[in-house]
């Protein structure tokens, strides 16, 4: 005769809510790579609608787990900043100033390609966001601070100077370089360079 195995009714429970938690896991995952992909693809404001047909997920569920698309951008900007970071604040392998200079120049061009589409979707709402709109002044004022710290005084503390190089190394002027000149990374990478040498001479 076989055993029969008896589950505990307080583990059959555990092994249900763990398979509920685990789908709701897999979901909410989708639910961002479906907004990434979107914006990727070129839609720069989707729906949640759009975006709960990507994820093949029902609208409720979208909103069960993103109270709002802000939320959404939320998550979107966390696991961004949690890729960019460690490029950020990598140590410079250069001591003299221009040559670190340029090495976060590099850097910037980097992120600025890998983030691009996600942050023209971000700067297109921010305007209606609160969230979004802290977002895109913490950034300004982490790459001014960055560039200060770089920058010998008598480029630093020269207010048409600076902000000269301010908006040559801005993401501003990459995605114009990108999408409104339509240059490659590469000749764009090039452009972006080549005005900053002139700039600090």
């Amino acid at each position: 005769m076989t055993d029969l195995k008896i589950v505990p009714r307080d583990a059959a429970k555990n092994e249900a809510s763990d398979g509920r938690r685990q789908r709701s896991e897999r979901s909410r995952a989708q639910i961002i790579e479906a907004m990434f992909s979107l914006i990727r693809e070129g839609e720069m404001s989707p729906s949640a609608a759009r975006v709960a047909e990507r994820a093949e997920v029902g609208l409720r569920t979208v909103f069960r787990h993103f109270e709002d698309m802000d939320s959404l951008y939320v998550e979107m900007a966390e696991r961004i900043n949690g890729e960019v970071m460690p490029k950020v604040l990598a140590p410079f392998e250069a001591q003299e100033w221009r040559e670190r200079f340029f090495e976060h120049v590099n850097r910037r061009i980097a992120i600025y390609e890998h983030i691009l589409p996600v942050r023209v979707s971000a700067n297109l709402r921010r305007f209606q966001s609160r969230f979004l709109m802290e977002e895109y002044r913490r950034n300004l004022l982490m790459e001014r601070s960055a560039l200060m710290a770089l920058l010998p005084e008598e480029i630093s503390q020269d207010p048409v100077l600076f902000a000269a190089i301010e908006t040559s190394a801005s993401f501003q002027t990459w995605r114009r370089l990108r999408q409104d000149s339509d240059l490659s990374p590469e000749d764009a990478g090039i452009v972006f360079r080549l005005v900053l040498e002139r700039l600090i001479g």
